[in-house]
C-alpha cells in the first residue's frame, strides 16, 4: 500500500517505538531522503511466504512493530476463522540477528489476543516448527527467519494447522486483517503471561526419531566409515543434523568450527546460502585439508542442505538438481528392493526443477505431480493425499534450490531428514564401490544429461518495482519466437494451469527441448530466469545454454 512516505514517517518518529536502535536509525534517516522514501512508501508485503525484508526501522522493514502489525492481523484471522475452539500457536526463530527479539514480540501478542504460544527455548530449524504444529495440535505457528538471505535481512513465515505454509487465500485473508491492525499500538502481555510455555522437549526427540524412521539402510547396506565434513553456517542445524547423524551410526563428523555456532552476523559467509559456491568454500577447504569424502552444508533455518563430494583428488560441488535426482533415484531403488515401495507411488517436485526427476520417476513407476515454485506446494500435496487415505504414497518431494523431503512427518523441506539421506545415499554407494559422481553419470547415460541454471535480477526500490513489471509484460508479450528459437509451447501460470493457483510465472518450451521459466521471486525485488537445457553431453549443453543464458540477460537489461 503506497502512501506519503513523510507523513508514516513522521508517525514513527513521534511514537514510543520498542526498541532503540530504531529510534536511533530514524535520526540518521531523517537526512536521507531516499532511504526514507523506501523505508516508508508501503508496508512490506505479506504473501503465502510471509513476511521478508531489510532489518531496520520503517513499514517496508522487517523490526518489532511490522512483527507486531503481523502477528495482530494472523491472531485476529484465527480468532475469527476458528470462533470459540481452543487455539494455540507454535514458534520458532533461527540465529539471525533479531531473531529471538521477534519470536517473543510476536508471542507476547498472540498471548494478548487469548491465543495459547508455545515457543521453543532455543532457535529451531524450520521443519521443526512445520513438526510441532502438527504434533501439538496448533492452529498456526510461525517462523522467525530469512532463510538463506543475507544477514542484513530477517522474516516471518506462516504455517496453517496443516503444518504448511499458508495457501494463497489465508495470505489473502490475512492481509486484510494485517491491514487493520496498528503497528505502534496493538496489547501486548508479559513474556511470564501464562499462555506463552516452552515447546516440550518429547516434541524434538519425537520429531528426531521420525527422521531416524526414514532410514533406508541397516547396518549390512552401506559403509557408514566415510569422512563427513558438516557446517551448519551459523545457523540452526547444529544440534538436530548431529543428533541424527550420530544416532544413526555416523561418527567420523566434523564441524567446520568458524561456523559451528550460531552467528546472525555470517561473519565467514555473507551470503549463506548452500546453492552458491562461495557459501560452500570454507567447508570444501577444511574438508581437502582433513581428507574428508564428503561435505554438507545446512542453511540458517536447516531446511536446505548442500553437497559436495570428493571425486578423485577433487571436491565437486553438486547442485540441488542434482542431489534430488540422486536422492530420487536412491529412494526409488531402496523401497523397491526393501519391498515398502507403494502400489501408487507418488513424487512431488516444482516446475522450475530438472526435467530429469520425472524421468528418473517414470523408470520406477512413480507418478510425479509438477506444483508451482515453493515447497509450500509439495506440502500441500502431501495433505491432498492424507485427505484421500494416500499419504503413505508420497515417497519424495524436491526442488531445484536444495530442498528435500522423504516422510511426511514435516510439511516443508527439511534439511535434518536431508542430511541423514544423503549420508546414507553415500555410504550405500561407497559399499558398492560407487562415487555419487559416478551414479550421477549413470543416470545421465540412462536418461539423458540435463543443465539447469538460475538467473536473478535484483530490482530495489519503487522504480524497481515498475522496472519488474516491464519485463514480465515483455515476456507475456512475445509471439512464437524466444532468444531466436520457435516456441513450442508457452504457459501463462496467471491464467491457470493444470489446476494449479494463478501466479505470475512464465514457462516456455523451445522445440530444441529446453525449458525457460521466467517469475518474480514473491519474497524479495528479483526476477528469476530458470533454464533447463538438455544435450548429448555436458559440453554441448553448455554451449547451449549460454546463448540461451546470454540473449536473456540482454532481455532483462533492456526491458
Amino acid at each position: 500500500m503506497k502512501r506519503d512516505y513523510r507523513d508514516e514517517f513522521g508517525k514513527w518518529k513521534e511514537a514510543s517505538l520498542l526498541d532503540d536502535d530504531l529510534v536511533a536509525e530514524l535520526y540518521v534517516m531523517e537526512e536521507n531522503e531516499a532511504e526514507m522514501e523506501d523505508a516508508f512508501y508501503k508496508d512490506l508485503s505479506f504473501g503465502t511466504g510471509g513476511l521478508r525484508g531489510v532489518i531496520g526501522a520503517g513499514t517496508n522493514r522487517m523490526n518489532v512493530h511490522t512483527v507486531i502489525k503481523a502477528s495482530k492481523g494472523i491472531a485476529d484471522y484465527l480468532n475469527d476463522e476458528f470462533g470459540d475452539e481452543k487455539k494455540s500457536i507454535a514458534i520458532s526463530f533461527d540465529s539471525r540477528i533479531k531473531s529471538e527479539l521477534f519470536a517473543n514480540t510476536a508471542a507476547k501478542v498472540f498471548a494478548g489476543c487469548g491465543i495459547d504460544v508455545y515457543i521453543y527455548k532455543e532457535l529451531m530449524p524450520t521443519p521443526c516448527l512445520s513438526f510441532a504444529v502438527r504434533k501439538l495440535g496448533c492452529k498456526a505457528g510461525v517462523m522467525i527467519t530469512a532463510s538463506h538471505n543475507p544477514a542484513k535481512y530477517n522474516g516471518y513465515k506462516v504455517y496453517g494447522q496443516d503444518g504448511c505454509q499458508i495457501t494463497t487465500e489465508a495470505a489473502a485473508k490475512i492481509q486484510g486483517y494485517i491491514d487493520k491492525a496498528d503497528a505502534l499500538d496493538v496489547r501486548m502481555v508479559s513474556e511470564s503471561d501464562e499462555r506463552i510455555s516452552f515447546v516440550p522437549d518429547e516434541v524434538y526427540e519425537s520429531f528426531i526419531n521420525e527422521v531416524l524412521g526414514l532410514s533406508l539402510i541397516g547396518e549390512e547396506d552401506g559403509d557408514k566409515s566415510a569422512k563427513i565434513v558438516y557446517t551448519p553456517l551459523n545457523g540452526t542445524g547444529r544440534k538436530p543434523v548431529t543428533d541424527v547423524l550420530k544416532r544413526a551410526g555416523f561418527v567420523d563428523v566434523h564441524i567446520v568450527k568458524e561456523q559451528e555456532n550460531p552467528n546472525g552476523n555470517f561473519p565467514t559467509c555473507p551470503y549463506p546460502n548452500p546453492e552458491i559456491p562461495e557459501a560452500m568454500r570454507l567447508g570444501m577447504n577444511y574438508a581437502e585439508e582433513i581428507g574428508a569424502d564428503l561435505l554438507l552444508a545446512t542453511d540458517p533455518d536447516c531446511d536446505r542442505v548442500g553437497v559436495a563430494v570428493r571425486d578423485k583428488e577433487d571436491f565437486v560441488l553438486l547442485t540441488g538438481n542434482q542431489v534430488g535426482c540422486l536422492l530420487l533415484n536412491y529412494v526409488c531403488e531402496r523401497r523397491i528392493s526393501m519391498g515398502t515401495m507403494p502400489k501408487n507411488p507418488v513424487m512431488v517436485k516444482t516446475i522450475v526443477t530438472s526435467d530429469l526427476g520425472e524421468k528418473i520417476a517414470d523408470h520406477y513407476g512413480v507418478k510425479t505431480v509438477n506444483v508451482l515454485t515453493g515447497f509450500k506446494f509439495i506440502g500441500e500435496q502431501i495433505g491432498l493425499l492424507e485427505s484421500q487415505g494416500r499419504k503413505d504414497d508420497y515417497v519424495f518431494g524436491f526442488e531445484e534450490s536444495c530442498g528435500y523431503l522423504s516422510g511426511t512427518h514435516a510439511r516443508d523441506k527439511d534439511g535434518v531428514n536431508a542430511s541423514l539421506l544423503i549420508c546414507e545415499m553415500f555410504a550405500y554407494y561407497r559399499k558398492m564401490g560407487k562415487s555419487l559422481v559416478r551414479v550421477l553419470n549413470e543416470l545421465y547415460e540412462r536418461y539423458g544429461y540435463y543443465l539447469n541454471t538460475l538467473y536473478s535480477f535484483e530490482f530495489e526500490g519503487p522504480k524497481g518495482q515498475e522496472k519488474m513489471k516491464n519485463i514480465m509484460e515483455r515476456f507475456r508479450n512475445l509471439k512464437g519466437e524466444l532468444c531466436d528459437q520457435k516456441v513450442a509451447l508457452t504457459l501463462d501460470y496467471l491464467d491457470g494451469v493444470d489446476d494449479l493457483p494463478k501466479s505470475d510465472v512464465l514457462k516456455f518450451s523451445l522445440e530444441t527441448g529446453a525449458g525457460i521459466v521466467v517469475r518474480p521471486s514473491g519474497t524479495e525485488p528479483k526476477i528469476k530466469i530458470y533454464l533447463s537445457v538438455p544435450g548429448d553431453d555436458k559440453a554441448g549443453a553448455q554451449k547451449a545454454e549460454k546463448e540461451l543464458s546470454d540473449r536473456l540477460k540482454a532481455m532483462v537489461e533492456t526491458a
